[in-house]
């Protein structure tokens, strides 16, 4: 493999952040109406932003490397059975971007034999992209790594959706989480593993995930000196959940979300 798989990354970022940017921007703070709001079947929104950035990003890999597959949100899976496959998520957060606030991003990654190489998340009102390749993370361009707290209640704790937690797993053991930790935050989707890489963060869980929303995000983490797993500390790659932290915190978080009795684990 060498380094084909990260060249070919390399070769599209810039291309794909300005394809985000100059959309995202157009249509940030529009009507409904403006964005074609619809709902899917599973409730979640969709604008004309999502689907237009997806298919400028689909077009634009297809054209460079055409023998590549790619699996998006909005528009599903070509050549799934290739051994390079970019999965992306051009609007990863809807609801904050057509409620006017700027912590959706875009995902964007490339996977070898079914794993992930390499990751982007972008956010383009921000105009704040960060990469990462497994071995390193790249903030704006200048290296990047998690931060260092070894104690949950020196740690600010991020997810997406409480409401998800309640629905899909112990939200006793989520309570108990928050009482264990310094501040709690629901500033999520994409956004929040943006902020983990970056060392503003600490602990950022999902409790559950497609592949669009969680492959971009293995590379970055794991670049940036973190451990991202499933909700049972299985390999996120595989999973449908999403906990990252750095290495003394995960543990201790994987801990306390899967205990029996919800309360169990020290500080």
């Amino acid at each position: 493999m060498d380094n084909y798989g990260i060249d070919c990354f390399k070769a599209v970022t810039g291309e794909v952040c300005a394809i985000s940017r100059d959309i995202a921007k157009h249509y940030f703070k529009k009507s409904a109406s403006d964005l074609s709001l619809q709902l899917k079947s599973d409730a979640s929104p969709v604008t004309i932003a999502d689907l237009t950035i997806e298919e400028k990003i689909r077009k634009l890999i297809t054209g460079k490397f055409p023998e590549h597959g790619i699996i998006g949100e909005e528009q599903g899976a070509f050549n799934e059975k290739a051994e390079w496959i970019w999965t992306v998520d051009p609007i990863d957060g809807t609801k904050s971007f057509i409620t006017g606030v700027p912590l959706f991003t875009t995902l964007l990654a490339l996977s070898y034999q079914g794993n992930p190489i390499a990751g982007l998340i972008y956010q383009p009102i921000l105009d704040e992209l960060v990469w990462g390749d497994t071995q390193s993370t790249f903030f704006n361009g200048k290296k990047t790594q998690m931060r260092e707290r070894a104690k949950l209640a020196e740690a600010t704790l991020l997810t997406t959706d409480i409401a998800h937690i309640r629905e899909y797993h112990s939200f006793k053991n989520f309570e108990g989480l928050i009482q264990k930790t310094r501040f709690t935050r629901t500033w999520g989707d994409g956004y929040g593993y943006l902020l983990l890489a970056t060392g503003n963060a600490d602990i950022m869980i999902d409790p559950v995930m497609n592949p669009w929303d969680l492959l971009a995000l293995i590379p970055v983490i794991q670049g940036a000196g973190g451990i991202i797993s499933s909700w049972d500390g299985n390999a996120a790659s595989t999973g449908k959940s999403i906990v990252a932290a750095n290495k003394d915190l995960h543990p201790l978080v994987i801990q306390q979300l899967n205990l029996s009795d919800g309360y169990g684990v020290s500080p």
